[in-house]
């Protein structure tokens, strides 16, 4: 069950999405979840928990991961996604990561509280 918490920081929302499956698939499931975050918290700031990521997405090669960020930028959407990814061994996945860190957008951190953090300096 999916399950969207709203916390309030400096004024602004930032929906916390957690759930025990995967929720986000392909482009489509993506943008269902921003419109229903965007209803039920009121947020265009998103913290997820890697769970709810297809483990396709973090096989770069497949493209899931540019195409579902890619519609998180063009709808303004900034999110943090929270998890451990040091279990990963690409290369590319890191350096991907290392990029995203450092733009203003999409972070991958360890803990939500990181997330919040990165997400209300993001604005």
């Amino acid at each position: 069950m999916l399950d969207i918490k709203k916390v309030e920081v400096s004024g602004v929302n930032i929906a916390i999405v957690k759930n025990t499956e995967t929720i986000v698939e392909h482009v489509q499931s993506a943008l269902d979840l921003m419109a229903t975050v965007q209803y039920e918290a009121d947020s265009n700031l998103m913290v997820l928990n890697k769970t709810v990521l297809s483990s396709l997405f973090f096989e770069l090669k497949t493209g899931i991961a540019g195409e579902i960020l890619q519609k998180f930028i063009n709808y303004r959407v900034k999110v943090a996604i929270v998890g451990d990814f040091s279990m990963y061994q690409s290369n590319a996945l890191k350096d991907f990561i290392y990029e995203c860190n450092n733009g203003q957008d999409i972070f991958f951190v360890p803990d939500e509280q990181e997330a919040i953090e990165r997400l209300s300096r993001a604005r």
